[in-house]
C-alpha cells in the first residue's frame, strides 16, 4: 500500500489529518485530472480544497498544518486525499529545494476513497 494523508472537516468545523495508506487494486471513478506545479520553498496561507481531490505528489517535500495545528510531512510518492472542502481549512509550504510537482484527481465525493486509516 501506498502512504497517504486525508484532509477532512471534522464535526467541530475544522479540519483534521487522518494518516494511513491508499489500498492497492480497486479502480476509482476520475472526474477530472489536473497538473501543477510550484516554486521551491513556495507558500500557500490557509484555505479549503477546491474539490474533493487525490494529489499526488511527484517532487517536493511539504509541511502541511491544519488551523487548529495538526502537521504532517508529504513526500514525493505518497498521496494526499483533500476532502476538507468547508472548515477552518489547511495550509502547506514547501520544505525543501525542489519544485512540488504534483497530479489533482478530482473524485466524485459519493464514492468511495481507496483509503484505509492506521489504527
Amino acid at each position: 500500500m501506498i502512504k497517504a494523508y486525508r484532509l477532512y472537516t471534522g464535526d467541530d468545523g475544522h479540519s483534521h489529518i487522518e494518516k494511513g495508506m491508499v489500498e492497492l487494486g480497486p479502480l476509482s471513478e476520475a472526474l477530472a485530472i489536473r497538473f501543477q506545479e510550484s516554486e521551491p520553498y513556495a507558500f500557500y496561507d490557509y484555505h479549503n480544497a477546491p474539490t474533493n481531490q487525490y494529489v499526488i505528489t511527484l517532487t517536493g517535500t511539504l509541511e502541511f498544518e491544519t488551523y487548529p495545528g495538526e502537521k504532517f510531512i508529504l513526500k514525493p510518492g505518497e498521496i494526499l486525499i483533500a476532502q476538507d472542502t468547508t472548515g477552518t481549512a489547511h495550509q502547506w509550504k514547501l520544505i525543501d529545494n525542489e519544485p512540488w510537482k504534483r497530479v489533482y484527481v478530482t473524485f466524485d465525493p459519493a464514492k468511495p476513497v481507496n483509503f484505509v486509516a492506521d489504527k
